[in-house]
This record gives C-alpha cells, sequence and structure tokens, in this order.
C-alpha cells in the first residue's frame, strides 16, 4: 500500500510540474511578460460548452509540446464564458472577463486567441485549427 501512496504523488507531482499556468487577470499578466519580455496568449472560450475550445484545449493547450514551450516564451490568459451553474465564475471575474470581450473580442467569436506583446498590443489573432502543437506554436510565433 505505501507503494502504491508513493507511486500516486509521484505521478500528480510530476503532473504539477508541467502542468500550463493560466492566469485571469490581464493586468497582471502584462507585468509578467513584461518581466520575463515574453508575449501573451489571451484565450476567450467556452469552456464548457464550445467544441473547438475543448479541442483545443485538449489538441494545444495541454499537450506537452506546447506547455513546454510556452514556459519559456507566452504568459497564458484564460478568458472563460462556461454556462453550467457549476463552473460559474464570481461576479468580479464575469464583470472583468465581459470587459476584455468588449475590447478584444468584439465578435463574439469561440474560441478566440489573442497575441499581444509584453505591453498589451494586439500583435494578431486566430483560432481553433486542426493541426499540430508545432504547428500552432508556429502561428501564434508570425505575429512578431
Amino acid at each position: 500500500m505505501k507503494k502504491i501512496s508513493i507511486l500516486f504523488c509521484l505521478v500528480f507531482a510530476i503532473n504539477q510540474l508541467n502542468a500550463q499556468t493560466w492566469h485571469t487577470n490581464l493586468k497582471e499578466a502584462e507585468k509578467i511578460a513584461s518581466q520575463k519580455n515574453e508575449r501573451i496568449v489571451l484565450v476567450f472560450q467556452g469552456s464548457d460548452w464550445c467544441a473547438p475550445c475543448m479541442k483545443l484545449d485538449k489538441e494545444i493547450w495541454s499537450s506537452n509540446e506546447f506547455v513546454n514551450y510556452s514556459k519559456n516564451h507566452f504568459v497564458m490568459v484564460k478568458v472563460n464564458f462556461p454556462r453550467k451553474k457549476k463552473n460559474s465564475l464570481t461576479t468580479e471575474q464575469q464583470s472583468y472577463n465581459n470587459s476584455l470581450m468588449e475590447k478584444y473580442n468584439t465578435k463574439g467569436y469561440f474560441p478566440f486567441v489573442v497575441v499581444l506583446d509584453k505591453n498589451g498590443t494586439v500583435l494578431g489573432n486566430t483560432g481553433y485549427k486542426k493541426t499540430t502543437p508545432a504547428e500552432y506554436i508556429k502561428l501564434l510565433n508570425s505575429f512578431i
């Protein structure tokens, strides 16, 4: 039993080390991006209702290749618009996300991915693409 517990803890720790770091506040992300001289990837998604959003998360954002690359190149910001009550955001977070939507995603596309420089200037945007993590990284890097 002890061996199983140790193995479980080890697997959990490795997963945590490899997990994607997502921010929910653009201003905080801009500070981090400025300090690290990295770009910001602002992702508008409907995590519990938008099928292409879920595919983008599974195929790109959660891939080891993207996670490992993004750690040293991007500050990731998630702007989520869940519909299910169990996933609802705080009133403050929902209001904040709405304000980001008004500024960066005026047409209401989901998923919508905006690449910003460290100062918050829009460099380009995209959405879901059926591609590899390597190709998606190339796409995000083309917005320089």
